[in-house]
């Protein structure tokens, strides 16, 4: 899998990707392919404050349970309803299936973030 490099990626398999003050989330191909299949997505209201690191939420496969950690600290500002009703799309288009938006509180404060060069070198 190629991961894209206009996203930036975090080492728990979320990515981002920054258009001026606003970062849209969601999870890697790794993380999808590690999950299975995707059966249940949580996520937060809009006008929650996410700090970066923090789980925002969860995802439930057939196999386990994982958070949701924001790669950058802002208010979110859309979910993916769509994800209520088709948690699957996630198993099927990971990099183009969004789980919320966020208003950044720093747009220019990804230092702690991957590239994919280096999000690819992180899986070894």
């Amino acid at each position: 899998m190629s991961y894209p490099a206009d996203l930036k990626y975090t080492k728990e398999h979320e990515w981002i990707r920054v258009d001026g003050n606003v970062g849209t989330i969601g999870i890697t191909d790794f993380a999808q392919q590690q999950l299975g299949d995707v059966v249940y997505v949580e996520l937060p209201e809009v006008g929650r404050r996410v700090a970066a690191g923090e789980s925002f939420g969860s995802i439930e496969s057939v196999k386990a349970v994982s958070e949701l950690f924001a790669p950058m600290t802002g208010e979110v500002i859309a979910v993916n309803d769509e994800l209520k009703n088709h948690p699957e799309v996630v198993n099927t288009d990971p990099h183009g299936t969004w789980m919320i938006k966020v208003k950044l509180a720093t747009p220019t404060d990804s230092g702690a973030l991957l590239d994919a060069s280096q999000y690819q070198s992180h899986l070894g």
